[in-house]
């Protein structure tokens, strides 16, 4: 296994050591790993604590936006960093388990074997450690998205998924791309299978995003999704017609 670990953190300070060393443990088997933190212009003690951790795992890189541009650009910018054609991404919050990244990366390898186009491995919280009320609008949330895109994906706002770099770098780019990659990844001909991961609650911290701001920014980003979709069946048939 040789695969990049992608992890975008914004104040998540309490959190960091406790995960990286999830990870270095999980990767114990790996042929070849790293570990990429991108500090999306945190202002607490992420960047100390970061550098510092540096100085005890050698697999350790560490990228910083100046400002904070997003968890889809940090995403972005670690992928364009990596050293791997196999990515794996995770929330920096210690909610996703590293310890699901191997058996994911197996049943990518295995599956491509027989399903040539197969894409990513998405990772399913079917066990949720969260709040009554944000089970109940990722739900609402997922089954609305899933609806109008067709990504016949359960839970596409789980952080941990596993995939492949070059394909991820072809898609287009757009702020909040991160939560509808299985449709993205659908639309340019891929495949994805869902599988399901371990769960935990938070322990330190708290989230960064509101119901409300993910409700909103949700339906105009499904609305641009839907028209890149169609934009590609369009691009289909021109193709079809000039042979």
């Amino acid at each position: 296994m040789k695969i990049s670990i992608i992890v975008p953190v914004y104040n998540e300070a309490d959190n960091i050591i406790s995960l990286i060393d999830e990870i270095v443990t999980a990767m114990s088997q790996a042929e070849a790993y790293e570990i990429i933190y991108v500090d999306d212009g945190s202002n607490d003690d992420t960047a100390a604590i970061l550098k510092q951790a540096q100085q005890n795992v050698k697999a350790l890189r560490v990228i910083r936006h100046q400002q904070s541009c997003g968890q889809s650009a940090a995403i972005y910018t670690g992928i364009k960093a990596a050293s791997y054609p196999c990515i794996a991404t995770l929330d920096g919050d210690g909610q996703n388990d590293p310890a699901d990244i191997p058996r994911m990366y197996q049943v990518l390898m295995q599956q491509r074997k027989t399903t040539s186009n197969l894409s990513m491995v998405a990772g399913w919280r079917n066990k949720r450690h969260d709040s009554a009320w944000r089970l109940f609008s990722s739900k609402v949330a997922n089954s609305v998205r899933s609806t109008l895109l067709g990504d016949n994906t359960p839970d596409t706002g789980c952080g941990l998924k596993v995939f492949l770099r070059d394909e991820f770098l072809g898609l287009p780019y757009f702020d909040h791309m991160h939560r509808f990659l299985p449709a993205l990844i659908l639309r340019a001909g891929g495949q994805v299978i869902s599988e399901p991961v371990n769960h935990r609650a938070r322990a330190h911290g708290y989230s960064k995003y509101g119901t409300l701001d993910r409700l909103w920014v949700g339906i105009t980003d499904i609305l641009g999704v839907i028209w890149l979709q169609k934009r590609a069946k369009l691009s289909e048939v021109k193709e079809i017609e000039r042979g």
